[in-house]
């Protein structure tokens, strides 16, 4: 379309910009036309209006700015003028309510379509024409409803300040055309009015104010309580996805290690020995596939959340697994337990499991060691969890700084507990962790499946 365009303008074709310049502006009312067309813009808001819009999508159309409140402003009219015409009748020292009293009235009405706005003109907009419809000597009645709610939507908007100003001139005006102006002003003959009458006039004026400042507060909460709402959401979330990528990453790592490994060594022994090639391509194959599995179980939380695995969780029961695995890529384990082994929380079972798993990862990728040792200690209230290998570090540095150094303390710190790892004076290396036992999560034992840890 704009090609088309560009052929009908008189002189030829635009001309497009050379590489590394913007584009010539269409017309010459600067580089950003139609800026407010911009898909996902905020509507436009009024001036002196600070913060973020305070309505969403399922509000009134006249909240967003797309609308006038027609209705209500029509309805509180026609009440403004019925009870004033009915009121009228008990005060015959006032003037008539003619056609400029009506008029009147009307003109206090219009601007109240504008209160959500512009609620700061609107508001001593309806104060003046009060204060002039007072001032003409027209009779009392529910007139000041119209002040009442404009006060109201200015301080619900944020204008508190704007609408006690208002207020409190037209309470002033109020007290000057009762108790000092009433002799040159309708009716004639009109004497001061009583002082008592003023007390319900300012009870009203603070009773206005102060249910304006009640539903002001309680949006305010309303609208806190829903950002901290979706921000505790935003936040699950991301624990989601950081608790997915450590389950990934510990899977995929351990799994890929041995396989890695073991292709290796079928590729040295392929010719010379085939026999122990077809063992260690056995191995591949049945790394790969449980690495599948656990993968598998990962991915099953994202396409069917709130239910719970098909499979059950790792723990330390699969610790025998571990050193199987191990010993497949040829790291000899052994695991040796000290205390009276407890019932374990669910997390806590689970991030042991994967500490140990990545810990072995670790010596099988960067130790020359062909060794390690695993102890597993149930202390007071903790569990303890040590992973020795005599080194020495090959290829990497000894303390790495990936991601799976990153991840066992991330793991331990979910649950209150630390990781110490690093290289021991004897030139092996040693992860070190201590994990508490929570006292508020279920424990269990056994083969029960585990899906309290994957929950957010």
């Amino acid at each position: 379309m704009e090609a088309g365009r560009d052929e009908e303008r008189p002189g030829g074709p635009r001309r497009e910009p050379r590489s590394g310049q913007d584009p010539e502006p269409r017309s010459g009312r600067g580089r950003e036309p139609r800026r407010g067309r911009e898909r996902g813009r905020l509507p436009r808001r009024g001036r002196g209006h600070d913060g973020p819009p305070r309505y969403g999508p399922g509000e009134p159309r006249w909240r967003s700015g797309q609308g006038l409140p027609w209705r209500s402003t029509l309805l509180i009219a026609v009440f403004v003028m019925t009870g004033t015409v009915f009121s009228a009748r008990n005060q015959p020292g006032r003037e008539t309510l003619d056609a400029l009293g009506r008029a009147l009235l009307l003109l206090g009405a219009v601007p109240l379509l504008f209160r959500h706005r512009r609620p700061v003109p609107v508001v001593f907009a309806v104060a003046a024409v009060t204060l002039g419809y007072l001032a003409a000597g027209y009779p009392y009645g529910p007139v000041f409803l119209m002040v009442a709610v404009a006060c109201f939507a200015a301080v619900v908007h944020g204008h508190r300040t704007a609408a006690w100003w208002a207020i409190g001139l037209l309470w002033t005006g109020h007290l000057l055309l009762s108790h000092w102006c009433y002799r040159w002003l309708p009716p004639a003959g009109d004497g001061p009015a009583p002082w008592g009458q003023e007390l319900p006039a300012a009870a009203f004026a603070a009773a206005v104010l102060a249910a304006s400042e009640v539903v002001r507060v309680r949006r305010e909460q309303g609208a806190q309580l829903r950002a901290e709402r979706a921000a505790a959401e935003r936040r699950r979330a991301d624990e989601e996805r950081l608790r997915i990528a450590r389950e990934l990453h510990d899977v995929l790592a351990h799994s890929i290690s041995v396989i890695n490994v073991q292709a290796g060594v079928g590729l040295a022994l392929l010719d010379s020995d085939p026999e122990q090639a077809r063992t260690a391509l056995t191995t591949i194959k049945a790394a790969s596939k449980e690495a599948l599995g656990e993968v598998r179980q990962v991915l099953d939380t994202l396409r069917t959340p709130g239910d719970a695995p098909r499979a059950p969780a790792p723990g330390l029961d699969r610790l025998p697994e571990l050193v199987e695995q191990a010993a497949a890529a040829g790291l000899a384990v052994t695991v040796s337990t000290s205390g009276s082994p407890p019932a374990l929380p669910p997390g806590t079972d689970l991030a042991a499991f994967r500490i140990v798993q990545e810990a072995l990862t670790n010596v099988v990728r960067h130790s020359g060691s062909r060794t390690a040792r695993v102890l597993v200690g149930h202390g007071s209230g903790c569990l303890e969890l040590t992973v020795d290998d005599d080194g020495p570090a090959t290829g990497t540095e000894v303390g790495g700084s990936g991601n799976g150094l990153a991840g066992m303390r991330e793991r331990a710190a979910a649950l209150g507990g630390t990781i110490e790892a690093g290289a021991r004076p004897d030139g092996g290396f040693r992860v070190h962790a201590v994990l508490p036992l929570r006292p508020q999560e279920a424990p269990r034992t056994g083969k029960t499946p585990r899906s309290e840890e994957n929950r957010p």
